[in-house]
């Protein structure tokens, strides 16, 4: 039985996905024709692009054809706030680490991003940034060796 607000058949934000995703794997394998594939043994560039996008295109079809035997759920009214917070504070992040380092830029990040949720608990997201910021200046600036100055001094 369905109600006011539902569709009978599909579940609609798992299909929109689905179509995302397989969007996205067509236009990686599309664009990504002229990179020499190579073989297992001997990878070119264009192999690991094209197992991706493969992977994704197989991923959407499953998710599409499991939404597709679902009750149907309709989509939401898009919301602006959490869009906008999470991309000023990516941007923000992309700024601060070129000019004040990777630890103010990751704590912008996590603590600006939290904001998108209204239900936050301060305590629980700065812990959450001290301990993602320590793990990626331990993984990415000493592990993996990324050339970024993790200071502002």
């Amino acid at each position: 039985m369905t109600g006011p607000g539902t569709t009978k058949r599909g579940d609609m934000p798992d299909l929109l996905t689905a179509a995302l995703f397989i969007g996205f794997g067509v236009l990686g394998l599309w664009l990504s024709r002229p990179l020499d594939q190579g073989t297992l043994a001997q990878m070119g560039p264009g192999f690991l692009p094209r197992v991706v996008c493969g992977g994704l295109i197989v991923l959407g079809a499953v998710i599409g054809f499991s939404a597709l035997h679902r009750q149907g759920e309709p989509l939401e009214a898009m919301k602006l706030r959490p869009l906008a917070v999470i991309v000023l504070s990516i941007v923000g992040f992309a700024y601060l680490a070129e000019h004040a380092g990777f630890v103010v830029a990751s704590l912008w990040l996590i603590i600006a991003g939290s904001l998108a949720d209204p239900g936050g608990r301060w305590r629980t997201t700065l812990l959450l940034a001290g301990g993602l910021t320590l793990f990626g200046a331990l993984v990415f600036i000493y592990g993996l060796g990324v050339q970024m100055k993790i200071w502002p001094f």
